[in-house]
């Protein structure tokens, strides 16, 4: 692995602090609507766990593979399902939670695959974006931080498989 020279972006504590309003806004907007939580795999999981144990709904989860990244610091554009839904979402409300939008085409390419299945609703959720990132428009409707194009790890996200079990979101530095 890899040694890389990381500098806190925010910390457990900010992380904390703000899912827990998130899951509040999330549990107004969907009290007393069964709603579909889906896990977009893999940086998506720590994310996931921790919004939905903050929110007061009733919720089944289901999860989604995806990659776009491969082992690079940089969306290859190509976008891979490597797990699909287990059960269909037509007439569900839909809550689609991702880690990180960048170039926009990953959430976008959700968004356009997930409609086609024809769910009631579909609320975006990601923990951060990066606005100047972005390749094609897309619709977020609940972002917890806003960040630079920067490569970050931690939380869930991953630099070739390693750091998603930082407690923390870090910029990487450099590559030692």
């Amino acid at each position: 692995m890899e040694k890389l020279k990381l500098r806190t972006l925010f910390s457990e504590d900010d992380i904390s602090k703000r899912i827990t309003q998130m899951g509040a806004d999330l549990t107004k907007k969907f009290k007393d609507k069964p709603t579909v939580a889906i896990c977009v795999l893999k940086g998506s999981m720590v994310f996931f766990a921790d919004l939905i144990r903050n929110m007061d709904t009733d919720i089944t989860c289901e999860f989604l593979g995806v990659s776009s990244y491969g082992s690079a610091m940089k969306s290859s554009g190509e976008i891979k399902i490597t797990l699909d839904l287990s059960v269909p979402i037509e007439g569900k409300n839909v809550l689609l939670i991702e880690d990180i939008v960048d170039t926009g085409l990953t959430m976008n390419y959700l968004i356009q695959t997930l409609s086609a299945r024809k769910p009631k609703s579909i609320t975006t959720v990601s923990l951060l974006h990066k606005p100047k990132a972005m390749e094609v428009p897309v619709k977020l409707d609940i972002v917890g931080f806003e960040i630079s194009n920067e490569f970050v790890v931690g939380y869930g996200l991953d630099y070739q498989g390693y750091y998603r079990n930082l407690p923390f979101i870090a910029q990487v530095q450099s590559i030692n």
